[in-house]
Formats: structure tokens, C-alpha cells, sequence
């Protein structure tokens, strides 16, 4: 146990162990989870790295992140790359991006490596806070940094083959070519017009943007 320091601000004579109830303000306190007098628990968890006290919420302390995480530790592994500690069901199945996690959220543009909210890993390997990536579900589905599908859209898309099938453009319109960039895939391609969507050749998904203007074939005119 450290001395104590004086009024004055000069350090006394050591006077006892202080913690708890013991505890007097202005002495050198030795970080640790109970008290060494009465053995009062301060905190359910202790980091003695973090000097972290806190309720037991299966906390453990990554080395590689410098920091505690909420648990259980059984549940996580850390990703070397990613530089971010992520859910067991991930490993080797998500696509990492060198200290992705360094980078904000952004949607809420709020830290995501020291944050409490689980990180979500989009198939682009962004990252997103899991309420974030909730949230922005409920109006759209693409990456809002590459454009990307933030989830598998495979069903959707066939059912957008079928209306775009029942719902003929007017006359004028069915022989319209435009050439479109796909953003899943990066593919250049040429197809028709559609006002419900325009499907890329390559992978066949409708996360397309038009990358130049409309025309006519020349063997339809």
C-alpha cells in the first residue's frame, strides 16, 4: 500500500490500508478487486491490465485489441487483419479488410473498435454497429460506403425477374439498350431498359447503376 499524501501534498507515513469505507480521499490506492482491509468486492469483474471494474457480464481482456470486451470469451475470436474481435461463426467466413475496425461507423460516425455494440461485418468487409446495420435495413440494403448488398438479395432478385417479366415497357422503350455498372460484382454490361430495375448480365443482380445514356439498337430502328 502506497503512502498517504498530506494536505500540503507531501507524502506521510504509511497509515494503514484504505479502501471502501477506509477509502480517504488524496491517498495512493493500489488498483485491485477487493479491498485488502474487509475484503469488500469492488467490482464483479476486474482487469488488472484495464484496471476495469465492472458487473459480470463474461468480460475478458484481447491483448491484440488493448482492451476488455463483453463475452464470453468462448464466443469470440480475434481477427489479425481486421484488428477487431468478432463472433466465432465468422471465422474464415467473412472478408477482411487490414484494421477495418480503426474506422468509424458510418452511419452513426461513432468509434466501432472500443465500442460495446457488436460490430456486423457486411459481405464487402465494412463494418457497421449491429443496431446501425438494423436501422438501416429498414431503408435499404446496400453499403453505404461501396454500394455493395449488405445481404444475400438472391431471393429478391427473382422476384423482381418476375414482375420485371409482367410488367412490358411501351413500344418506344422495348428496343432501349443502356449500359449499367454493377455494384456487386464491379461488371461493365449492356441490357435492356427497364423502369423496374436492369439486371446485370455478369452475376444477374439488380444492384446496378446506369453508366451512360440510353439508345436504340441500330438493327431495331
Amino acid at each position: 500500500m502506497a503512502a498517504l499524501v498530506g494536505e500540503d501534498g507531501a507524502r506521510g507515513p504509511e497509515q494503514g490500508r484504505r479502501g471502501c469505507e477506509h477509502y480517504d480521499r488524496g491517498c495512493l490506492l493500489k488498483a485491485q478487486q477487493t479491498c485488502e482491509e474487509c475484503s469488500t468486492l469492488f467490482g464483479e469483474y476486474y482487469c488488472s491490465i484495464c484496471h476495469l471494474f465492472d458487473k459480470d457480464k463474461k468480460q475478458y481482456h484481447c491483448e491484440n485489441c488493448g482492451i476488455c470486451r463483453i463475452g464470453p470469451k468462448e464466443d469470440f475470436f480475434h481477427c489479425l487483419k481486421c484488428n477487431l474481435c468478432l463472433a466465432m461463426n465468422l471465422q474464415g467466413k467473412h472478408k477482411c479488410i487490414e484494421n477495418v475496425s480503426r474506422q468509424n461507423c458510418p452511419i452513426c460516425l461513432e468509434d466501432i473498435h472500443t465500442s460495446r455494440v457488436v460490430a456486423h461485418v457486411l459481405p464487402c468487409g465494412h463494418l457497421l454497429h449491429r443496431t446501425c446495420y438494423e436501422e438501416m435495413l429498414k431503408e435499404g440494403y446496400r453499403c453505404p460506403l461501396c454500394m455493395h448488398s449488405a445481404l444475400d438479395m438472391t431471393r429478391y432478385w427473382r422476384q423482381l425477374d418476375d414482375e420485371v417479366a409482367q410488367t412490358p415497357m411501351p413500344s418506344e422503350y422495348q428496343n432501349m439498350t443502356v449500359d449499367i455498372l454493377c455494384n456487386d460484382c464491379n461488371g461493365r454490361s449492356t441490357v435492356q431498359f427497364h423502369i423496374l430495375g436492369m439486371k446485370c448480365n455478369i452475376c444477374e443482380s439488380y444492384n446496378t447503376a446506369q453508366a451512360g445514356g440510353c439508345r436504340i439498337s441500330l438493327d431495331q430502328q
